[in-house]
């Protein structure tokens, strides 16, 4: 046999075998479509998501917040503003205030004490002050609303009487004591650390959301918390105000804390509400805080309850599970959780599988990449958000997307690794000998081959996604997590139950799209 014809021979024998590889990769399938209209789907789908225009009214996550801020929303709208947007609960005073000077929100409900003691660092809270201060940001201070709601601290009234706490400075002498304290309270320049130093405090507080305090001062977990001059639940649990005897809190008094072009660009709006100023007094706060936290009634209830003429309560009851699991808000928030899913996943997608093939391809990066990528899923999320919000100086979205983005990068090329690192060398040497150059290899046989294992890396990070999306609502990026974040701040079982049981259904669903994906995806000769 001459070199020749066994030459001839083998060189006829390679395009037998690449023929039979690329015999199960239907052109459906391969990346140069399939792959190419899933990320134009996910991309048109994420591009339809903008961001809401005209008035946009922040709250912080605290019922009375809530409910200030539907007063503020819907009064807007009856004023005739055509888009008002409420977004509700983003947070405490750092991010509404960050969210303000950003631009992202336009005014929310504040209070003066906070605002000279936190956010300006001055003792004085009238509004002379206060306006002098924020002027150079492009902010100010108006609407008193008519009532000062003001920091305390209560105990429950039997330990109260066995232990004597009448006024803050008892405390000094009980060490013992356990304290559970808002996460904001304990680390405002107002609260707890200037608290301790006038008092001479000894006790280390727990940080604890303040919505769930009052369950767990009920339920003997800890002996004090930290309350609102208006909070409604304080009579219901029969706790003891304890007094002031030094004069530490300032006043509170509650306004609207807004940027100094709304009244020219809002005018209608801003005119309705400045006519709220005065209209609400301490007990009248306190009686929707109660309407809202022990009859269960919605915070835009009880705003319109609020806002019509005669001052009546609602007329309606309380919402069960059902209702407020297919309340009106729903596709609105469906919408919201998708598209922050979609648009991060489809970043994800667009920027983890090329690294996974540069990981694959130069074993010099792969090291390097893949600890990179495991390294950030080992991050908090919240733990992130508090770095994204000051790195890209804004709330909302962006920084939801950023972290979501990240999160799903370690499941898409660690599996984009391992699907091509596990191709059979036999079936690369063929490709090789038939003279493919490398792109074509990697776009009809490489990808092909790994495309179940890239399939499955995508579809963990789209389920988690779904899953960790939920948190994007602490930070006013909306989704399925503002219901949660109500339900902690009401201790509203059934809410919490409502935003996490269409989270569950949506990450069902997206897990099932997935598998039939695999489907139109998969070389048929892989699925078999």
């Amino acid at each position: 046999m001459s070199a020749v014809a066994g030459r001839r021979r083998q060189s006829g024998t390679v395009p037998r075998i690449v023929r039979r590889t690329l015999s199960t990769v239907s052109p459906a399938a391969r990346p140069g479509r399939g792959w190419g209209c899933l990320l134009c789907l996910l991309a048109i789908l994420a591009a339809r998501g903008v961001l809401a225009e005209g008035l946009v009214i922040g709250s912080k996550r605290f019922t009375e917040s809530y409910i200030l801020g539907e007063i503020l929303a819907q009064t807007a709208r009856r004023a005739g503003e055509d888009a008002v947007t409420h977004a509700q609960g983003l947070g405490n005073t750092a991010i509404l205030f960050a969210a303000l000077k950003a631009g992202r929100i336009h005014l929310y409900p504040d209070y003066s004490g906070t605002v000279g003691r936190e956010l300006l660092k001055t003792e004085a809270t009238d509004l002379d002050s206060l306006n002098r201060g924020l002027a150079p940001l492009g902010l100010g201070v108006a609407v008193p609303l008519g009532f000062n709601n003001t920091y305390a601290l209560a105990v429950p009234e039997g330990l109260a009487q066995r232990l004597g706490l009448a006024r803050l400075g008892d405390l000094a002498v009980r060490p013992g004591l356990r304290l559970g304290l808002s996460h904001e309270f304990l680390n405002r320049s107002d609260g707890w650390r200037g608290l301790k130093r006038a008092y001479g405090l000894p006790q280390e507080p727990s940080g604890l959301d303040h919505g769930i305090a009052y369950e767990a001062i009920a339920g003997g977990q800890i002996d004090l918390m930290d309350i609102y001059a208006t909070d409604a639940k304080a009579h219901r649990y029969r706790l003891r105000v304890l007094a002031d005897d030094q004069g530490y809190f300032p006043e509170y008094q509650a306004l609207l804390v807004y940027r100094l072009d709304v009244p020219r660009r809002f005018s209608q709006a801003w005119a309705a509400l400045s006519r709220l100023e005065g209209t609400i007094d301490a007990g009248r706060m306190t009686a929707m805080n109660a309407v809202a936290e022990l009859d269960g009634q919605t915070f835009a209830a009880v705003a319109a309850g609020f806002l019509v003429k005669d001052g009546a309560r609602p007329a309606a009851g309380a919402q069960g599970l059902w209702a407020k699991l297919l309340g009106p808000d729903l596709w609105r928030l469906t919408w919201q959780h998708l598209r922050l899913v979609l648009l991060s996943l489809a970043a994800a997608v667009a920027a983890g599988v090329p690294l996974g093939i540069w990981a694959q391809r130069s074993p010099a990066a792969a090291r390097p990449i893949l600890a990179a990528v495991g390294l950030i899923q080992t991050l908090p999320a919240l733990a992130l958000l508090a770095f994204l919000i000051p790195l890209l100086g804004t709330i909302g979205a962006l920084p939801a997307l950023v972290a979501l983005f990240l999160y799903a990068l370690l499941p898409i090329v660690r599996n984009t690794y391992s699907g091509l690192s596990e191709i059979p060398p036999h079936l690369r040497e063929s490709a090789i000998a038939l003279g493919l150059p490398e792109g074509a290899r990697l776009r009809l046989i490489e990808l092909p081959m790994a495309s179940r294992s890239i399939l499955a890396g995508i579809q963990t990070s789209a389920v988690i996604n779904v899953g960790t999306a939920t948190i994007a609502a602490f930070i006013g990026a909306g989704g399925y997590g503002e219901r949660i974040v109500t339900g902690l701040a009401l201790n509203d079982h059934a809410m919490l139950l409502a935003g996490a049981i269409p989270a569950a259904a949506l990450a069902l669903l997206v897990q099932g799209a997935f598998e039939l994906a695999d489907r139109w995806l998969v070389p048929a000769g892989l699925r078999a």
